[in-house]
C-alpha cells in the first residue's frame, strides 16, 4: 500500500481506537499503530500535533471544558445525567446483545443503541470546536447508530460490531462538520458580494452627496447589473447608499 494512504488508514485507526477509549490513546499505542511506517521523529510530531487539534488526549483524557463553551458543558452534563439511567451490561451480556442485533431482533437493536449512546458522546468531544456545537454532533451520531443497527446482518462476527457502529458515528460527524464548512463558504461568498456592492454604491454615494441608483453604479463599470441585483437581493433590499426602486 502507498505510503500515505497507508498513513491515512492508521489515522483513522487511531482516531476509532480514542473515540472507544473516551477520547483517548496512549503513547504506546500511538508509536505501535505507525510502527509499520517507521516514521522519523519529525513524522511522529505531527501524528501528535493532529491528535492535539482535534482534542484527542494522549496517556491523560482532556477534560471537555478546556474547549466547550459553557452552554455546552451543561449540556453535556445533563445529557449525561441521563444516560446514567440506563441499564450497564457485563462483557458477556454485551456480546450477547451484538449477536441479538445481528440477527435482526428489535429488543436486541433497542438494547445495542443504548449501550453505544455513551461511545456517541466520547466520539463527539473528538470533534468538538471545529465548527458545530456538541449538541448537534451527538444528534448526528445518534440517527448513525440508528441507522448501523439496521446493517448488522453483513457482519462474521459480534466482534465487529462496535467498530462498524463507530465508524459509521464518526463519518457522520465528519459528513455534518464537512456540510458545515461548506456552508459557511457559501454565506461568506454570499456576505462578500453584498459588502462588495455596499462599498462601491458608498464611494459614489459620498461623492455625489445623495443615493445612487443601479445604473450610476453599473455606468462605473467595476460591476454588472447581474451582481448589483443579486446583491440587492441577497440584503433583502437593504443596502443603504441605494436608490430601489419597488419594481427592481
Amino acid at each position: 500500500m502507498d505510503r500515505e494512504l497507508l498513513f491515512a488508514k492508521k489515522i483513522e485507526e487511531l482516531k476509532e481506537l480514542a473515540a472507544g477509549q473516551g477520547g483517548m490513546v496512549t503513547t504506546a499505542q500511538v508509536e505501535q499503530m505507525f510502527e509499520e511506517l517507521k516514521l522519523e521523529k519529525s513524522g511522529m510530531d505531527l501524528v501528535y500535533d493532529y491528535l492535539k487539534t482535534k482534542k484527542i488526549g494522549v496517556d491523560t483524557k482532556i477534560d471537555p471544558d478546556d474547549y466547550l463553551s459553557n452552554d455546552e458543558v451543561d449540556y453535556l452534563n445533563t445529557y449525561m445525567d441521563s444516560l446514567l439511567e440506563l441499564p450497564s451490561y457485563t462483557d458477556g451480556e454485551k456480546q450477547a446483545i451484538y449477536m441479538s442485533a445481528m440477527a435482526g431482533d428489535t429488543a436486541g437493536k433497542s438494547r445495542l443503541i443504548e449501550l453505544m449512546l455513551p461511545n456517541v458522546v466520547d466520539i463527539a468531544k473528538l470533534y468538538a470546536s471545529q465548527g458545530m456545537f456538541i449538541d448537534d454532533l451527538i444528534g448526528e451520531g445518534n440517527v448513525a447508530l440508528s441507522m448501523g443497527v439496521e446493517m448488522l446482518g453483513a457482519l462474521e462476527a459480534p466482534e465487529e460490531v462496535p467498530g462498524m457502529l463507530t465508524g459509521m458515528i464518526m463519518d457522520a460527524m465528519e459528513d455534518a462538520l464537512g456540510e458545515e464548512a461548506d456552508s459557511k463558504k457559501i454565506d461568506e461568498k454570499l456576505v462578500e458580494k453584498v459588502n462588495k456592492v455596499a462599498d462601491e454604491a458608498g464611494e459614489l454615494a459620498e461623492a455625489l452627496g445623495r443615493k445612487v441608483t443601479v445604473d450610476e453604479i453599473v455606468a462605473e463599470g467595476k460591476l454588472s447589473r447581474k451582481a448589483v441585483m443579486d446583491a440587492i437581493r441577497l440584503s433583502g433590499r437593504k443596502i443603504d447608499d441605494i436608490e430601489i426602486k419597488e419594481e427592481s
